[in-house]
């Protein structure tokens, strides 16, 4: 499989420096009394925002300090293309960052915060697809120039290579679409899915699926619940990606149902309904992630998700996750489902403790499970589409290259995708009816 080239474009190390003037002008901020902000613009992209901290006008930022993110942009070949197309007489294309004092919001459509100043660093992309690329590390001067009050901007801004595998589904999943893998103009089938439902102790399932025997029941039952449930509920779903030869390489399967709460027609954060995302071995199926997902209430109407890792517990029936991913979708417009390490990710998807250790299977054999916690995901793990409700989707996957050494690796990635789309439909109001491949044939006689 060949990866196709993106670039990561990252700003951070984010600091500001005032001078303590004799008379303070208006322009300048003290460091006791005012946080400040900024936000950070590239071309067309949405604006991120990130604080900026204080430092002693004394100090020197220091260089073995961790690099901590503020913002990161995902570029494509297509948009590195379209900025290497621009005129030869054409200015560069800039990173624009305004920084403001005071708290972030806007009061009465208007942003609450002072403009301090702006920044702009020219970038010349081109070749970064390839090699890393620094841009800008230090100070730069922010506002007017004087003796007393010029501030000081600190940031660091650098562009690095990024290759990703990228997969798109011929169909939407609960169709059992075809996946195939882009790369460039060509598109090479390499999955197939196969969507089915489990009720009970039986099972709907293709002649190429284990046999339920193989299937530990013990995890089923330790994560999630097959019990009847009074009232409204979707259960029982699940899709299975298969390789060219047939055989199953990775799975998504419903194992809490989405229930309507009391007295609505909504599934609830506080009752989420969650999904294994399982990978064959040694004759059955081993838990590798579990997504729950709910429908946020509120003006938002999201559908909120949370996704975390399943460590290795050598067979035993309790395993604590650890969250990669806990964001929100809009229900109407869709969105993008990001596992991004590295920063914001457009302010997507930010796990609560960027630092907690995760890994990734690492081949059929050797699941990787044992090098638990000394392997880690680093930087953007995966990004994957999402029409809003009622939209036809058809998922596009991007997988970093990192974290894909075999065909189990992007398939758990693949049935992960289709998992966050159909909760699109599972979180769908009970009101609302849903697709005939979505409803069981019991449901479709009555």
């Amino acid at each position: 499989m060949d990866p196709c080239p993106f670039v990561r474009l990252t700003v951070g190390n984010l600091a500001l420096k005032v001078p303590v003037a004799s008379k303070p002008a208006r322009s300048v901020v003290h460091p006791s009394s005012s946080p400040c902000f900024c936000k950070i613009k590239f071309k067309k992209l949405p604006v991120q925002t990130a604080v900026v901290p204080f430092i002693q006008p004394d100090n020197q930022f220091p260089d073995g300090q961790v690099q901590s993110t503020a913002a990161t942009f995902h570029l494509s070949k297509f948009d590195l293309d379209k900025l290497a197309g621009k005129s030869l007489f054409a200015s560069k294309p800039c990173l624009k960052i305004s920084i403001y004092s005071g708290r972030r919001g806007t009061t009465c459509g208007v942003d609450s915060g002072r403009l301090l100043g702006k920044v702009s660093v020219p970038l010349d992309l081109a070749g970064t697809e390839t090699r890393a690329t620094v841009f800008h590390n230090g100070w730069i001067s922010v506002g007017k120039e004087s003796k007393d009050s010029c501030a000081q901007f600190h940031l660091n801004v650098k562009a690095e290579p990024d290759p990703r595998f990228v997969f798109q589904f011929d169909g939407e999943p609960e169709c059992s679409p075809q996946v195939f893998q882009i790369q460039g103009n060509i598109r090479q089938p390499v999955f197939t899915c196969k969507f089915s439902f489990r009720t009970g102790d039986r099972a709907q399932r293709s002649r190429s699926l284990p046999t339920e025997s193989s299937i530990s029941r013990g995890w089923l039952s330790s994560f999630g619940s097959e019990r009847e449930r009074p009232g409204k509920e979707r259960k029982g779903w699940s899709i299975t990606v298969h390789d060219l030869s047939g055989s199953p390489v990775a799975a998504a399967s419903m194992v809490t149902p989405f229930v309507a709460s009391p007295g609505s027609d909504r599934v609830s954060r506080s009752n989420p309904g969650s999904w294994l995302i399982l990978r064959p071995g040694d004759g059955t199926w081993k838990p590798w992630g579990r997504l729950e997902a709910w429908r946020e209430r509120g003006g938002s109407d999201g559908l909120g998700y949370r996704f975390e890792l399943i460590p290795d517990t050598n067979g035993g029936m309790s395993a604590a996750g650890i969250v990669l991913a806990e964001s929100a979708l809009n229900m109407n417009k869709g969105g993008k489902f990001v596992i991004d390490l590295g920063g914001s990710s457009n302010g997507r998807s930010t796990p609560a403790n960027p630092t907690s250790p995760a890994c990734s299977p690492r081949s059929s054999g050797d699941y990787g499970y044992g090098l638990w916690p000394y392997c880690v995901y680093r930087g953007f793990v995966m990004g994957a589409s999402v029409e809003g409700e009622g939209k036809c989707s058809k998922p596009r996957v991007e997988v970093s290259v990192q974290h894909v050494n075999c065909t189990e690796d992007a398939a758990a990635f693949v049935a992960l995708a289709a998992a966050i789309d159909l909760s699109m439909d599972a979180c769908r109001l009970f009101s609302q009816k849903l697709r005939k491949e979505l409803c069981q044939p019991s449901d479709l006689v009555a």
